[in-house]
């Protein structure tokens, strides 16, 4: 038997923003059956996650950027999803199953499950979204950032930008949960609203209404911050630098300011890392892998119980895929940006 299998394919690398032209569909027809012999996986997608680390992939390929490779023109792009089995020729899946981890943008996909790249889901007594984003590759982002990395202790100042996408509203909550004093920021007064009514934040501002970002924050921190999870860089970790804390933490997961630049910002005030002993450390989550176990055992029951919130922004179909992709470069998106292909 076979099947009609629509794609969302990179025309060219761009260059500055991306542009739904930068994206086509292509259909082709896909076997609903692995080769005899074969370790692969016949996958139909239900859900794909939109993350700005996907910008750098859609640029022309550098060697400096070798973790995030760049995509293929006219082949499909691929991204974290959340699929089901249909067909298998591996020991460790059968069909029906349903898993998380990279496939294409596409309504099925032939995948060879990898280590660290593919991970079967033994709970769906939570929404199957979510392993896009708060189960997934965004809430061990979170986790590993905030908890591994930050080292928070109780009674600390913590500040996220970019507070209302996936990562942010979690990375709030979870300092939260520890005892912190946390401020966010958002581009919009709805994502403020949100992150101090929904979330839990102690306070929150709209960093495109500030002339000054450094006095927003001596504002909202008037004793400076000790922790700052980082999602935006440029003129944003210029200001905190100046805000922090001796013996600070920062945590580098994204700087999604910089990445449709031809010329990255510099950075200033980088003679305070030294004389406020300020620790800086960026991360790959996929390095954290090893400890999702210990993520889902503490974060299930905090779902279960409702002491974790988290929004989604969902696009139907994936014509509406590269729509959806685009709008996190320019903050259309409220909430983990996702995009369904099938609901079953």
């Amino acid at each position: 038997m076979t099947a009609t299998n629509k794609q969302v394919t990179l025309k060219d690398y761009v260059s500055g923003f991306p542009k739904e032209s930068d994206f086509d569909f292509t259909t082709t027809t896909v076997e609903l059956r692995v080769p005899e012999g074969s370790n692969s996986v016949l996958v139909k997608n239900l859900y794909l996650s939109c993350d700005p680390y996907m910008r750098t992939r859609m640029s022309k390929p550098k060697p400096s950027t070798a973790l995030a490779q760049a995509y293929a023109l006219g082949q499909p792009i691929n991204g974290y999803g959340v699929s089901r089995v249909i067909e298998s020729g591996h020991p460790d899946y059968k069909k029906g199953d349903l898993l998380w981890g990279f496939v294409g943008w596409e309504e099925y996909s032939v995948i060879t499950p990898m280590n660290r790249m593919h991970f079967k889901i033994q709970h769906t007594d939570v929404p199957l979204s979510y392993y896009t984003g708060l189960l997934g590759m965004p809430g061990m982002t979170a986790y590993a950032g905030f908890y591994e990395i930050c080292s928070p202790k109780e009674g600390e100042t913590v500040y996220v930008s970019a507070a209302s996408g996936a990562v942010g509203q979690l990375v709030g909550q979870f300092a939260k949960m520890m005892g912190c004093y946390v401020v966010g920021s958002a581009g919009s007064k709805e994502k403020v609203d949100l992150l101090k009514t929904k979330f839990g934040f102690d306070d929150a501002f709209n960093y495109k209404e500030e002339q000054d970002l450094s006095a927003a924050l001596k504002r909202c921190f008037p004793k400076g911050i000790d922790i700052y999870f980082e999602n935006v860089g440029g003129k944003m970790l210029d200001a905190v630098l100046l805000n922090m804390n001796p013996h600070g933490r920062i945590a580098v997961c994204g700087m999604i300011s910089q990445y449709n630049l031809e010329n990255q910002e510099g950075v200033h005030n980088l003679s305070n890392i030294i004389y406020k002993r300020i620790r800086i450390q960026g991360f790959v989550v996929s390095d954290f892998y090893d400890k999702i176990p210990k993520f889902l055992e503490f974060v299930l029951p905090q779902i279960k119980e409702g002491k974790i919130t988290y929004v989604e922004d969902v696009a139907e179909g994936i014509e509406k895929g590269p729509e959806a992709l685009i709008g996190l470069f320019h903050g259309k998106n409220v909430g983990k940006q996702v995009v369904v292909i099938a609901r079953e």
